[in-house]
């Protein structure tokens, strides 16, 4: 999404296309998944005085924006990425930590299985499967 499409999306919520606001939808994007922290020190190396507050607030507007979303990739606080270029889970690994992103229509199935023996929507943007990576695995055989 370009800026001037978010700056559409503000003004037609009543809102405006401020510099943090711009600089933490910059950093989502640039980082791909990252905790608040990790966008706060991004933003933070580009603009002094934007605080984790602004940041915690602004990722909530545009997660309500439907502008990015989050996942829980451990235990700790959440993973944002950017919402609307495909939806994905994430794959984890225990061992290094590395997040791979794994396409939908690999869970569409068991999406559409759940979906009509239980009446359960799945969000896959939200599922985060843990297990240990290629590169770790053949380190512990």
């Amino acid at each position: 999404m370009g800026f001037d499409d978010l700056a559409a999306v503000l003004r037609s919520r009543g809102l405006r296309l401020t510099a943090p606001r711009q600089l933490v939808l910059e950093s989502v994007y640039r980082l791909r998944h990252a905790t608040p922290d990790q966008i706060h020190a991004d933003v933070s190396e580009r603009a002094a005085g934007v605080n984790i507050t602004t940041v915690y607030r602004t990722l909530e507007l545009l997660e309500e924006l439907q502008l990015v979303t989050h996942a829980h990739l451990s235990h700790g606080a959440p993973t944002y990425h950017p919402l609307g270029e495909h939806q994905h889970a994430h794959l984890v690994c225990r061992g290094c930590g590395d997040v791979q992103e794994l396409p939908s229509p690999t869970l569409e199935g068991l999406a559409e299985d759940l979906r009509t023996t239980r009446g359960f929507r799945l969000d896959i943007g939200h599922v985060a499967l843990f297990g240990v990576c290629g590169n770790c695995g053949t380190e512990e055989e």
